[in-house]
């Protein structure tokens, strides 16, 4: 079994890392790390070491995995403390906020015996999933427009570090890393990117929307997301030459992992099909759980599950949405010059 240790014991961990970890055969929860010693309330892990910093248990636990589930801004520092120790890495997105950041820590991997891999658990949403079959396949002939939405209704600000003001917080590193991860699986880098970035909330101290244009040739990808949006929006719209597919609402792993559901009784969710007519279209099963099977496999065989290289890809296109909705204009590929707008 791989010995794992949990990096923060906050939401991230508890919903999308805990579940899988336990009822896998492959993983031993072997220790958190929590300042506030939360976890010893927590059934799961009541009975495991709490250390209070990441070097008193780099020093005394004997885990080989490090899930790192701490706020963005933490990320860098803690797997650069990880690699140094010889341990193996799972990090949440975003996993770096800049190029520079990622460029410095891919090198210091390379160097390493460390497996450092990126949960971008999202590539195995049901819908998703469901996405690039009917891309494979060509079921809608050439496609031309994707629409990709991940909306809320968080009228408020509230008093969580993604909302405040500070290094990678705000909606664009946390939900947008989702948009633009499984854009990047599909089509590749983009030749140009315009975005709109915005805090329309009042007293909002970081950016809370974002609307983002991605150029292939002709073709357009739409990344979207609002804190304003209270409604069954369409998840995904892919539009090609033969015809659409949309998809209401977000995929229904998280919900059910929240409730403790996820391993009873799997959700089935339904898509719609415009070809010839208009049909109702079954949605794959979603795969959170299939991500830890891949990783315990790409720990045996020394690769990780979603590389350090893949995200350095998401966050180059971080920071030209930044750099196009700071200055108003499209961002080409080939003018881009690596420099961070933060």
């Amino acid at each position: 079994m791989i010995k794992t240790l949990l990096v923060g014991f906050g939401f991230a961990a508890k919903v999308f890392h805990l579940p899988h970890l336990v009822h896998s055969e492959k993983f031993e929860v072997a220790g958190v790390v929590s300042r506030s010693g939360a976890s010893k309330e927590y059934g799961d892990v009541s009975s495991v070491p709490v250390y209070a910093t990441l070097d008193e248990a780099l020093t005394q636990s004997d885990a080989t995995l490090y899930i790192i589930t701490t706020p963005s801004n933490m990320h860098v520092d803690m797997m650069k403390q990880c690699i140094r120790a010889g341990k193996d890495i799972l990090v949440e997105k975003p996993a770096f906020l800049t190029v520079e950041e990622g460029e410095e820590l891919i090198q210091l991997a390379e160097k390493s015996e460390s497996v450092v891999s990126v949960h971008q658990n999202r590539r195995w949403d049901g819908d998703f999933l469901t996405l690039q079959k009917l891309l494979q396949e060509g079921t809608l002939g050439d496609w031309k427009v994707l629409e990709s939405r991940f909306d809320r209704f968080r009228p408020h600000v509230r008093n969580r570090w993604r909302e405040q003001a500070g290094p990678g917080s705000g909606i664009l590193y946390d939900l947008g890393s989702h948009l633009l991860d499984q854009a990047l699986v599909l089509f590749g880098e983009p030749d140009a990117v315009y975005a709109e970035v915005m805090t329309q909330r009042e007293n909002g101290q970081t950016d809370d929307g974002f609307f983002i244009v991605l150029h292939y040739g002709e073709k357009r990808v739409y990344l979207r997301s609002n804190s304003f949006i209270n409604s069954n929006y369409p998840r995904f719209e892919l539009h090609g030459t033969k015809g659409s597919f949309v998809k209401c609402g977000l995929d229904m792993q998280e919900p059910q992992l929240i409730d403790g559901t996820f391993y009873e009784e799997r959700m089935r969710e339904v898509g719609t099909l415009h070809i010839e007519d208009t049909q109702d279209f079954s949605i794959q099963l979603g795969g959170y759980d299939q991500f830890f099977s891949l990783l315990a496999e790409g720990l045996s065989k020394r690769e990780p599950v979603v590389s350090l290289g893949e995200a350095l890809k998401m966050t180059k296109i971080i920071e030209m949405a930044r750099l196009s909705s700071e200055e108003g204009r499209v961002i080409k590929q080939e003018e881009w010059k690596g420099e961070s707008v933060l």
